[in-house]
């Protein structure tokens, strides 16, 4: 059995929430720059290098790519040989996506009661998914959630008759009522099958 010491995943939080803000990954900045070369409308090709602008502006300052720096979903393979000492999981991850907040200058948007809407202050209670796993690692990813994204989510119960032409006109329906209202860069998930949550998740 191996022990691991709660400090060390609130450590791992905090400098996840930092660095998830503060960039996006390279394979996202690729297809943003290759984007570049193909987009024919001028407005277009313009909000494009914007946006590579803005990365590099994020990097130079130290500061997060985004105002809206949204809520912190947390992932966590927990492997069934790994026995947390000194305190709590789900006490440790809040704790470090309080620290992250601070540290990387997050805007602190969370609200602890949706009805109440009362502004933690501090991002907290992150949204927390655990999956046991075997052996005795620990793996964490923090997927930041921003809300001008959150807002573009639909999802739907289809009947067991609906077709893949349903389900595609559906996605392509989603899309079109969104519009530019989304942040951009748009990237476009779909999850199908299972119940409401795990199509979502």
């Amino acid at each position: 059995m191996r022990e691991l010491e709660a400090r060390s995943i609130t450590e791992a939080i905090s400098r996840l929430c930092v660095e998830a803000n503060s960039g996006v990954p390279q394979d996202l900045r690729a297809a943003l720059e290759e984007a570049c070369t193909r987009e024919e409308s001028p407005l277009g090709r313009e909000v494009l290098l914007d946006l590579l602008r803005n990365l590099d502006a994020a990097r130079a300052l130290g500061v997060p790519v985004c105002q809206d720096t949204g809520m912190a979903v947390v992932f966590i393979e927990l492997g069934q040989e790994v026995h947390i000492t000194g305190g709590n999981l789900r006490d440790a991850v809040d704790q470090g996506v309080r620290e992250g907040t601070a540290a990387g200058h997050l805007r602190c948007s969370v609200v602890a009661d949706p009805l109440a809407r009362v502004n933690s202050g501090d991002n907290t209670p992150a949204i927390l998914h655990v999956t046991v796993a075997d052996g005795d690692r620990v793996a964490l990813t923090v997927a930041p959630k921003g809300f001008g994204s959150e807002n573009m989510s639909r999802i739907k119960m289809f009947t067991p008759a609906a077709t893949q032409d349903d389900i595609a006109a559906f996605v392509v329906g989603c899309v079109k009522e969104a519009g530019s209202r989304p942040c951009p860069p748009v990237v476009v998930g779909v999850g199908i099958g299972g119940d409401f949550e795990y199509a979502a998740l």
